[in-house]
């Protein structure tokens, strides 16, 4: 059996940041829900299926078979036995993805993918509805979470690094409607989990979270 991590949280609580390092740390298998994504629109592709053409990414859901593997410490994603990392940041494929994960089979393909890699690994994943929906018997949950000014700061300050035109009010904006569009949506809403351990990294640095997270994993 595996141990797994469950990391979930509102947009810009800094999941994935936190995620990889506390892998790092512990030596755990990152699971990138969004790269599985990805490599099943790859998979789309290469069979000629238009993003619009519902059904024939249902059926092609059938023999489609992703997994993550670390080589030299690098992430690597394979789909049906084929290294396809290096597709995976192409637009079409990004496209492709966006629109077929509304497809409730894609994600029913990927969640059973998901939960088969949970049971032979040690991983550490991180989303909306990790704890409560993909891994509800996670070892450890954690709710990561800041408050929307905070998130709307580390935003506004990472696409100023940039060189991108921004503006503070509208990206607070912008967080409080994906809040509230996540919180309410139908399908596996954002919410903590009732076992979940609640991690407010407002005033903490990135150091201090990942200290606070690992050391509540064996």
């Amino acid at each position: 059996m595996g141990y797994n991590v469950a990391i979930d949280g509102p947009a810009g609580a800094g999941k994935s940041t936190i995620a990889k390092l506390v892998a790092k740390e512990k030596g755990y298998i990152y699971v990138d829900t969004g790269a599985m994504y990805r490599a099943m629109a790859v998979h789309f592709l290469n069979q000629g299926i238009a993003p619009e053409d519902t059904q024939g990414i249902i059926d092609a859901c059938e023999d489609a078979f992703i997994s993550i593997k670390y080589e030299d410490g690098v992430q690597q994603v394979y789909l049906n036995g084929e290294n396809v990392t290096s597709m995976l940041r192409e637009e079409r494929v990004g496209n492709m993805a966006s629109l077929s994960s509304a497809v409730p089979q894609v994600r029913q393909k990927l969640l059973e993918l998901q939960r088969g890699l949970a049971e032979k690994e040690d991983v550490i994943m991180d989303g909306r509805d990790i704890g409560t929906n993909i891994l509800p018997h996670a070892d450890v949950k954690i709710y990561l979470t800041a408050s929307v000014a905070t998130r709307a700061k580390r935003r506004y300050d990472e696409l100023k690094e940039k060189g991108i035109d921004c503006d503070y009010d509208e990206i607070a904006h912008d967080i409080e409607e994906r809040d509230r569009r996540d919180m309410n949506r139908e399908t596996a809403p954002l919410k903590q989990a009732k076992d979940a351990i609640l991690v407010d990294s407002s005033e903490m640095t990135i150091e201090e979270v990942v200290a606070e997270i690992t050391r509540h994993c064996r």
